[in-house]
């Protein structure tokens, strides 16, 4: 994999400076625990870096549902797509069940936190619906959030359950207060507005890959928040899929041999780019960042702060864990 670095800045405070990285890797599709130990391994890297944070794609973990437009998903009650999603459910995330914990592991061993895209298979909605979420680790071990997509967008909706607000929270990490949004979702000002009135100043949005999610809103999102923004993409060829997929021969008719182009980057606070988008190949992106960058931008801009209309525009977000069910004593 190759280690594309930004140049060493001598201007940065030390007390101002954060090392990020940004990991653009494809998953051993469909193989949780392959694709763990390839997520392992890229831990290690960013933590010889000396990265102080690293981040991975959407659902990387165990790979995006990139069968649904490609072999008629829409048909309903349709054997293949049960067959399809049978696979994917069984490779599913199960946190309780312990699944992370060797990425939990590696993030304490290496002293870096972690942005993780998941299908997470969650016990407390029954165990047979995935959710998009997007899991923080910190660099103590510890799984300090996890955030389930709010809503699936287009073809997703066929095979991933919608989320809730439970995750929308900001950590801090150095002189930084971090937040982060799967996909479309970094679409929605309001949910882009719950972390902001948290203090963000480092947002992570994380996507399945590709230079038209990743060209313009980053770019959007630094400018109106003023802050650092990494987009993390998967990466999917031709060649990433398993012989053994089912209806390969559907997926891969096309004759693309790039089905997911990555399309990774990190965006400063005035809306330029730390690296430009990194297309076509795995490659973990390195760059330090300047928390006084930020502060000097806020001087005319400040979302939740001498910007902000509260008496006339206000903001409520539900964060309770949906269940379909209570039980009382």
């Amino acid at each position: 994999m190759e280690i594309l670095q930004t140049s060493k800045r001598n201007d940065i405070r030390d007390e101002d400076r954060l090392t990020v990285a940004v990991a653009q890797i494809a998953p051993v599709w469909l193989d949780r625990s392959a694709t763990l130990a390839k997520v392992e391994k890229t831990i290690a890297l960013a933590g010889a870096q000396n990265c102080d944070l690293v981040t991975f794609g959407e659902a990387i973990v165990p790979g995006y549902p990139f069968w649904i437009e490609r072999t008629d998903g829409a048909r309903f009650n349709d054997q293949r797509q049960k067959t399809h999603y049978a696979r994917y459910l069984d490779q599913g995330v199960n946190i309780e069940r312990g699944d992370l914990n060797g990425i939990v592991s590696a993030a304490k061993r290496h002293s870096i936190g972690v942005y993780l895209g998941i299908m997470e298979r969650a016990p407390d909605r029954g165990g047979h619906s995935l959710y998009c979420s997007l899991v923080y680790i910190n660099a103590q071990g510890r799984i300090a959030s996890v955030h389930r997509k709010l809503h699936p967008t287009y073809e997703e909706r066929l095979a991933w359950a919608q989320g809730d607000g439970h995750g929308l929270v900001v950590h801090n990490l150095g002189p930084f207060r971090v937040g982060g949004l799967n996909c479309y979702e970094n679409w929605l000002p309001l949910a882009r507005s719950a972390l902001y009135a948290q203090g963000e100043n480092l947002h992570v949005s994380v996507w399945p890959g590709g230079l038209h999610n990743t060209s313009d809103l980053p770019v959007f999102i630094a400018k109106e928040s003023r802050s650092y923004v990494i987009a993390c993409s998967g990466l999917m060829r031709a060649e990433d899929f398993p012989s053994d997929t089912p209806d390969l021969d559907m997926i891969l008719a096309d004759g693309a041999k790039i089905i997911s182009n990555g399309g990774s980057t990190i965006v400063a606070p005035d809306g330029s780019f730390l690296i430009n988008p990194v297309l076509n190949q795995e490659a973990l992106i390195v760059a330090e960042i300047d928390a006084g960058f930020v502060r000097g931008e806020r001087q005319n801009l400040d979302q939740a702060g001498h910007y902000a209309r509260p008496d006339v525009l206000r903001l409520e977000v539900s964060m309770k864990r949906q269940s379909q069910i209570e039980f009382q004593d």
